[in-house]
């Protein structure tokens, strides 16, 4: 029997319990591209990056205090602009018609009496590994899905009869322990349980005894793990609900591991268990910002934004051997390129290697207004072997790293920078 644990608006909850005063009225999370490290005098940016395992990107912030006004309204020649967006809303917000990464402005618009409160990623960050901890105590599998769900294995542990009050008494316990409120999804199989918890939200529990029935009528769409290019190949065969997937095996199992993932899911028959030992597989850092058409600062972007990454690299002590950069320009255009680069990784290395990509990649006629940064596929992880023809130098300037990453540790992230970066 699998439990999946879902909290309630996260981030609005996590706010309400440390300020009694937002509970009940319409509130909402937001959040900005922290430009802060683009700055060319030292800045005041930490990381957190004490999550292990795949489940949560890496933060970097800033722990100047934050009010609406200075976080969120730029005055732009005389003129206020309010900028963010919406990262999480209250139940009473969302029945204004305020949506997950809708504009603060336009949430705003739909619900003038809402409170918008600047995101505070240490304080969610700290709920999330106590609420964890309290988990592992509770059950004897649990895996940490993403910060704010879990999913919990009774099977053995509590009796089949026994789980719905299970699920109750850790609905109540985490209420009492952090003020956090959780909805709680039961089924027999892992991926129906995370379904089943869309049905006990908000503040719930649901439990599904027959899954056959419970599915019959639940759009495609909201099941986990069907995106929309899954979902339209579906609607090509005229399947629309869950209940129709369960009815076309021979189809789905001509889809080969795709198509034979989804139809064992979302029949509760992929017999999948708890992953309670995530690894991180990629590591990536984006920022937003208004229209730059200078192509020198966009490369002096990429590499502020290259030291970044590298620090985290460093700090959880992988080797990637993928790049990605991506740059999205003005009028929808968008340019991105990814390399393989099987070699000992290094802050020089890195560095180089996106000079060139971007190099290729720039476009002179129109302004940047995007810059994602990513690197994946860590060389431990898919057992690769590494390039011995530059092996002598890159070892070299993988310790030259380390070294330069005590430093940073020690005295601030930005404490050495390259000359690209100035």
């Amino acid at each position: 029997m699998f439990l999946h644990i879902d909290i309630d608006s996260f981030f609005a909850s996590a706010e309400r319990s440390v300020d009694s005063s937002l509970k009940g009225i319409a509130i909402a999370v937001g959040s900005r591209s922290n430009l802060e490290i683009f700055n060319k005098k030292r800045t005041n940016i930490k990381l957190i990056n004490n999550n292990s395992g795949a489940f949560v990107t890496p933060v970097f912030y800033s722990d100047k205090k934050k009010t609406f006004d200075s976080y969120f309204v730029d005055e732009i020649e005389g003129r206020k602009k309010i900028r963010g967006i919406v990262t999480t809303a209250s139940y009473e917000a969302r029945a204004c018609g305020v949506k997950t990464a809708m504009p603060i402005s336009q949430a705003l618009h739909l619900c003038p009496h809402m409170t918008v409160v600047p995101s505070n990623y240490p304080l969610y960050h700290k709920l999330s590994h106590q609420i964890h901890d309290y988990m592992i105590v509770k059950m004897p599998k649990v895996e940490q899905y993403s910060i704010d769900e879990f999913f919990g294995d009774v099977s053995g542990w509590i009796k089949d009869e026994d789980v719905y009050a299970f699920a109750r008494e850790i609905q109540t316990e985490v209420l009492e322990l952090f003020d956090i409120p959780v909805s709680i999804g039961i089924s027999s199989a892992k991926w129906i349980s995370k379904l089943a918890t869309e049905s006990a939200k908000p503040y719930g529990v649901f439990e599904v005894t027959d899954i056959r029935a419970y599915i019959e009528d639940i759009p495609i769409k909201k099941f986990p793990g069907i995106g929309k290019a899954f979902q339209k190949r579906l609607e090509d065969y005229y399947i629309h609900t869950l209940g129709e997937v369960s009815r076309h095996k021979d189809l789905l199992y001509s889809w080969k591991k795709p198509g034979i993932q989804i139809y064992t899911r979302v029949t509760g028959t992929d017999m999948e268990k708890i992953n309670d030992k995530g690894e991180r597989k990629s590591i990536g850092i984006s920022r937003t910002f208004d229209a730059i058409h200078d192509t020198y600062e966009i490369r002096r972007r990429v590499m502020i934004m290259a030291r970044h990454i590298i620090y985290m690299v460093m700090a959880i002590e992988v080797n990637p051997t993928t790049y990605y950069l991506k740059i999205n320009y003005e009028y929808g255009v968008k340019v991105k390129r990814s390399i393989t680069v099987d070699r000992v990784f290094s802050e020089a290395l890195f560095k180089s290697t996106l000079a060139q990509m971007y190099e290729e990649l720039k476009v002179d006629s129109t302004g940047a207004i995007k810059i994602t940064l990513n690197v994946s596929n860590f060389s431990a992880q898919q057992n690769k072997t590494l390039s011995l023809l530059d092996f002598d130098e890159d070892l070299h300037e993988n310790r030259l790293s380390k070294e330069i990453q005590k430093l940073r540790d020690k005295f601030g992230l930005d404490i050495i920078k390259t000359g690209d970066e100035l």
